[in-house]
């Protein structure tokens, strides 16, 4: 029998990966399971909502970026100990743009896995920055899947993040890291972010912005120049950056990941289509 699992996210002018968001952790977990705070109370909401559960709030538009980061993991913290209090066994904390998957060759649904891992407070999987090969990948169709569209990632440390959590506990912003708690990534797990697949998405995004939130996607950006200059670019690369993750800790956050600044790109496994995303 599975656990009582839930999804949780906090989302801005952002409808087109909410609803991706909704659809493929719904899928996964039951749309009644996850949780929405929609920032600012002129948000729409989104068409694919289903079932999920949703709560506008106000919009602070005086914050910082980083300010606002601080505020908005508060917030989801304090949602996922709401959540425990109210039943739930596990609860996964992401941004809209990022999806937890299990690898399609161990056949098990998302839930069905989680529920038979024993996770003392937290797990990861390892992240994959999904990216556009601008020599060889055209303007992603918002109708198909990423995956049927975008081949390579880069193998980031920057989204192997401790998104599954088993007890309340702090997140640290963006949830890269867990407070006070060391750091596990799963060897089925990975955490796919789809923030840097299309090239023209980011340059329409930067638009008006403001400095902190241009720097941001600048550095999205950033993903795509790699994965289209590098020419070594193989899925062996997945096995040695799992192995530095889990081994490798910089020395001024103990539970976060390192892998000595490798720019590590790898083909995407064709399987990982299986997941719809």
């Amino acid at each position: 029998m599975n656990k009582r699992i839930a999804a949780i996210t906090m989302a801005r002018n952002d409808e087109f990966f909410l609803n991706r968001w909704i659809a493929y952790y719904g899928r996964e977990l039951g749309q009644e399971n996850l949780y929405i705070y929609l920032d600012g109370i002129d948000q729409k909401i989104p068409s694919g909502a289903g079932q999920a559960n949703i709560t506008k709030l106000p919009h602070n538009e005086g914050l910082s970026r980083a300010q606002g980061d601080k505020y908005r993991i508060s917030l989801m913290s304090n949602l996922a100990k709401g959540l425990f209090a109210n039943g739930y066994d596990i609860v996964i904390g992401c941004d809209v743009d990022e999806f937890l998957i299990v690898d399609p060759d161990v056949k098990k649904s998302l839930a069905g896995y989680l529920s038979e891992q024993k996770i003392n407070t937290s797990v990861s999987g390892l992240g994959m920055d999904v990216g556009q090969d601008l020599n060889s990948e055209y303007v992603l169709d918002i109708d198909k899947p990423f995956l049927e569209q975008r081949s390579f990632a880069l193998l980031s440390t920057r989204y192997t993040k401790p998104v599954v959590l088993a007890k309340p506990a702090k997140w640290g912003s963006g949830f890269h890291c867990v407070k006070k708690h060391n750091f596990h990534t799963d060897k089925n797990l990975y955490l796919l972010h789809f923030g840097s697949v299309d090239y023209e998405m980011i340059r329409t995004k930067v638009g008006d912005r403001n400095p902190d939130w241009k720097k941001h996607l600048y550095r999205r950006a950033e993903t795509i120049y790699i994965i289209t200059r590098k020419k070594n670019r193989s899925e062996s690369f997945i096995k040695l950056a799992r192995t530095l993750q889990t081994l490798v800790r910089p020395i001024y956050a103990w539970n976060k990941p390192a892998q000595f600044g490798l720019k590590l790109v790898t083909k995407i496994p064709k399987r990982f289509k299986k997941t719809g995303i």
